[in-house]
């Protein structure tokens, strides 16, 4: 088994969404299974159960791992402390321990010019993302603090760059990254360590975005100069794996940028 054996991770945002071709297109899917491959119990949520339920049959049949499934929605309506109070309770009575938190779900209305932007989109896009990462990070703190464990937030070149029609997203994500160096230097002491990636990955998401809105797609996302997308298992998964290990607790604090298999740039 991998180095992650006997250890839990929470990914939110995880069900299992494919390509036109019928590959993996979901971030959150392709990091549970370079955590599966090294061994760790895996805790995914997100809105849609049947796609929990489908990556939880795949991963435990393939790895021999133990995923618990949570249907868990952080929305502008929803009472979301008690949400995600929900996930990681569920998370302690399976596992006992939480020793990673990737904070990946993220929905929004891309495409959408700013000046068109109501408030119920730029709400979609701050509670799913933004609000979404404060409350698991503040309820997963104190048993981070027990496991000196890791924290992986999402961030985007969309908020870097300011992408056409991505306000409320590029928001988001810019607050993302915000909050992370803010616990970076309060939970430094704590042994916690608390990254961003800024992914570049070819996904469902992206794949319907590029259809919907193609000249917006044409002006904001760049082949990167390998000449492909990131793969959401193998680079940005591999990465997410990467970053929980002990000897990776020098970068605490540090934003990465991961583009179409170009490594890591601080």
């Amino acid at each position: 088994m991998g180095f992650l054996t006997g250890k839990t991770v929470i990914i939110t945002g995880a069900g299992r969404a494919t390509l036109s071709d019928g590959s993996c297109g979901s971030i959150g899917y392709g990091i549970a299974t370079a955590y599966a491959k090294e061994g760790a119990n895996i805790v995914i949520t997100g809105r849609n159960v049947k796609k929990l339920e489908e990556a939880k049959e795949e991963l435990e049949r393939l790895y021999g791992v133990n995923v618990l499934p949570v249907q868990a929605d952080v929305s502008a309506n929803a009472d979301n402390e008690a949400v995600v109070k929900a996930v990681v309770d569920k998370t302690i009575e399976s596992f006992g321990r939480i020793d990673v938190l990737i904070n990946n779900a993220q929905a929004s209305a891309s495409g959408v010019p700013l000046a068109d932007h109501s408030t119920e989109q730029f709400n979609l896009a701050l509670y799913s993302g933004l609000y979404a990462a404060f409350y698991y990070m503040k309820a997963c703190y104190p048993y981070l603090k027990e496991s000196r464990g890791s924290v992986i937030n999402f961030a985007s070149g969309a908020g870097l760059f300011g992408n056409f029609g991505q306000s409320a997203y590029a928001a988001a994500k810019e607050g993302i990254r915000g909050l992370s160096r803010v616990a970076a230097t309060e939970w430094g002491a704590d042994g916690i360590n608390v990254n961003v990636i800024c992914p570049l990955a070819w996904t469902a998401q992206l794949e319907n975005w590029a259809n919907a809105y193609p000249e917006a797609f044409k002006a904001n996302v760049k082949m990167p100069p390998m000449g492909h997308y990131g793969n959401v298992e193998t680079e940005i998964g591999r990465v997410c794996v990467q970053l929980a290990h002990p000897d990776f607790k020098y970068l605490t604090g540090e934003t990465l940028t991961l583009e179409g298999g170009m490594g890591l740039r601080p």
